[in-house]
């Protein structure tokens, strides 16, 4: 009976369905759903869907007099197009008054379209807690060019100041601070509970390891690898953990390498890690060099393991069939900093002048190019 009655009620309302894809059915005597997309043919693919909202058009008209580049900007936040309030006139003026032209403002909410969302009071706010740590309107409105994410994708002003204060007692000064939201702007969209969180484990580590002073252990860290606070607490601590093992580092020698050039490298995935510490040693044991060298060739030149195994060994072959001996890139690894293009040329050069790198060394493989020049120029006028 239950099963005719609906079917009784379907074909009732048929004509309507057929014209329409939306028809009301009663549920409660004060309540009705909208149905969307229904199959007449069987009841129980019946679906509940929200009304469909359409964009603002009076939103769509300001920004495409603002030369926003709507297309893009809807690819990436498409909800804000169909916000009935808005603040994008409001946004910028703020901006202009601060010296960034129409052209930069059109660019920050085509790439960020969140930004138009942001009140007046909130922009104020935010900006002079950004002047506290930089000295000039010019050098917000350039970051803000560059990566409006930075300061349009947070609303909590409060926690931006906790977490200013909270790494200012960390010894870290405005100079840290400066490079820390020019280049890793999240660390302060993360809540303070994180930030704190993500240090305590920094300063655990110092103590696990025998350190004396936890806070400039973190410190040091910080400095050296502003990702490190965007990075979960399991990455750093295995990836500390793979070094010690594979680089056979005491505690002493792990805790100095940490707070110096390794800090450097712990943001890697550990997969990244482990794979490049393997394939790496595995090629330079290949060319006669033996464990102990891959171990003080790392923690000389740990950025070595952000190199992918194809791109170092390409490096590697260059320089030697450049007549560099192995043995001079392990004393030197810097030179490993240029690209095989890069090399290859400066070699094909020294080679034109009969360079003997046994009599005189790498160091000049290992210059900017501006010197390297000038010191191909008096070989050239020696030869």
């Amino acid at each position: 009976m239950a099963g005719s009655g609906l079917r009784a009620l379907l074909h009732l309302h048929r004509s309507r369905v057929l014209q329409s894809s939306f028809f009301l059915l009663p549920v409660q005597p004060t309540s009705t759903c909208l149905l969307r997309g229904l199959s007449i043919n069987n009841p129980r693919h019946l679906v509940l869907r929200p009304p469909a909202i359409s964009e603002n058009e009076s939103l769509l008209e300001n920004l495409d007099l603002m030369g926003v580049d709507v297309k893009t900007a809807r690819l990436r936040q498409p909800g804000i197009f169909r916000k009935s309030i808005t603040n994008e006139k409001g946004l910028a003026q703020f901006l202009e008054s601060k010296g960034a032209s129409p052209t930069v403002i059109a660019s920050i909410i085509s790439r960020y379209p969140r930004a138009i969302t942001r009140s007046l009071q909130h922009l104020e706010r935010r900006w002079e807690l950004w002047r506290n740590i930089f000295p000039m309107d010019s050098e917000i409105v350039s970051i803000v060019d560059r990566s409006p994410e930075s300061f349009f994708r947070s609303s909590d002003n409060e926690n931006l100041e906790k977490n200013i204060t909270f790494l200012t007692s960390l010894g870290l000064n405005s100079k840290h601070l400066h490079r820390l939201l020019t280049t890793a702007p999240r660390t302060f969209s993360n809540s303070l509970e994180l930030n704190k969180q993500r240090v305590d484990c920094l300063q655990e580590i110092c103590a696990e390891l025998g350190g004396n002073d936890p806070k400039q252990f973190a410190k040091a860290i910080i400095s050296r690898n502003l990702y490190i606070l965007i990075k979960s607490t399991t990455r750093v601590k295995n990836n500390i953990d793979i070094l010690s093992t594979s680089l056979k580092l005491c505690n002493s020698e792990l805790l100095a390498f940490l707070q110096g050039s390794g800090a450097e490298i712990l943001q890697l995935s550990n997969e990244c890690l482990k794979k490049n510490l393997e394939s790496h040693q595995e090629k330079l044991v290949s060319l006669g060099c033996q464990k102990a060298d891959m171990k003080n060739l790392i923690i000389s030149y740990p950025m070595l393991l952000y190199f992918r195994l194809d791109k170092l060994s390409s490096k590697l072959d260059c320089l030697l069939k450049g007549g560099v001996t192995i043995k001079q890139i392990l004393q030197k690894p810097k030179v490993l900093d240029y690209s095989t293009q890069n090399l290859t040329g400066r070699l094909e050069e020294l080679k034109r002048v009969q360079y003997d790198f046994e009599k005189y060394g790498i160091s000049i493989l290992n210059c900017s190019q501006k010197r390297f020049v000038a010191k191909m120029e008096k070989l050239e006028e020696d030869e």
